[in-house]
């Protein structure tokens, strides 16, 4: 075969399975994703590349991600169609997320309403349950994983990324490792003795914090500060962002921002929530100011992340993933 016609292995593999290999759509430090179209009937997905790990522990993660995606059947949970695996690298079929993240969403549509954003809270609380439900953390809540299905107006949001998501005992097991993203990272998972499924219910909080007012609830110069702030619940509703939101989105905020997570709600119990059932007030029709905070969230967010890239927590120990 002439250098002209030589393909790499990715392609060669892909191909074997009846798909094409188009462009990039993103990456990461074990994969990369690639648009797919099927030969036999031109059905599109995006194709999620893992180079398999040399390490153990890592490798076993990406095992355990492509169990967790087959189990994977909701209506606002990113589905995986298929999966395969070659001596060295796995490819996961994924649902083809073609409108980008949330907030890119809310800023282009330049207006949000408390009422909007109850109605996208418990669709993402609803999927949160089934993976809870299952067994399942999710372990890096962001909203980077809140993707939405096109462009169009009855686009959904759906929770994606499950490459540091876990099994969980509910019975005996604590999880030790500590993963995720600066911002969302649950005070338990920072201090290092062990945490369970409630680090999700911690992240969703602070995401429902930023949807309601455009800015996160923890902030800081560094993340040694930042993580600080958060061990120690440090947070307030400011004046004047805060000012028309009701006193009961506020104290659901609060329920999932507890540092102690056994005084944190559960996701049943958010769900059963009375802010989410308060759909009627017309107060909450009233548009808040999330979109011009949260162009100037994600223009900051994004300068430090070309810096740092996503910084993964791991950093902090070099722990067995447990």
């Amino acid at each position: 075969m002439s250098s002209a016609q030589q393909v790499s292995p990715e392609v060669a593999e892909v191909r074997k399975l009846g798909w094409e290999l188009g462009k990039e759509l993103g990456s990461g430090h074990f994969a990369k994703v690639k648009l797919g179209t099927r030969k036999s009937d031109g059905a599109r997905s995006a194709v999620k590349i893992i180079k398999k790990p040399k390490s153990q522990s890592k490798a076993k993660m990406v095992e355990v991600e492509a169990r967790i995606l087959k189990e994977m059947d909701h209506p606002y949970i990113v589905k995986c169609y298929d999966a395969y695996e070659t001596d060295e690298r796995v490819y996961l079929f994924m649902e083809l997320m073609e409108g980008g993240e949330l907030f890119d969403r809310i800023v282009d549509i330049g207006h949000f309403t408390e009422k909007d954003a109850q109605g996208t809270v418990y669709k993402l609380l609803s999927a949160l349950k089934f993976m809870h439900d299952k067994g399942i953390a999710h372990r890096d809540l962001k909203p980077e994983n809140m993707l939405m299905t096109t462009k169009g107006k009855d686009a959904v949001c759906k929770i994606t990324d499950f490459g540091l998501g876990k099994f969980f005992d509910q019975q005996t097991e604590l999880m030790k490792t500590p993963c995720g993203t600066p911002g969302y990272i649950a005070p338990e998972v920072l201090i290092m003795k062990g945490y369970d499924k409630q680090c999700d219910v911690w992240s969703m909080g602070v995401i429902v914090y930023i949807l309601l007012c455009g800015f996160p609830p923890f902030y800081a110069d560094n993340d040694a500060q930042l993580f600080e702030r958060i061990k120690a619940g440090k947070y307030e509703f400011l004046r004047p962002y805060w000012d028309p939101i009701s006193d009961s989105a506020k104290d659901f905020v609060r329920r999932m921002l507890q540092v102690d997570p056994k005084k944190r709600a559960t996701i049943a119990e958010l769900l059963d929530d009375p802010w989410l059932k308060d759909e009627k007030k017309p107060e909450l029709t009233s548009s808040l100011s999330t979109v011009s905070e949260l162009k100037k969230h994600l223009a900051v967010s994004r300068l430090k992340a070309a810096g740092n890239a996503t910084i993964a927590v791991n950093r902090l120990s070099h722990s067995i993933e447990t």
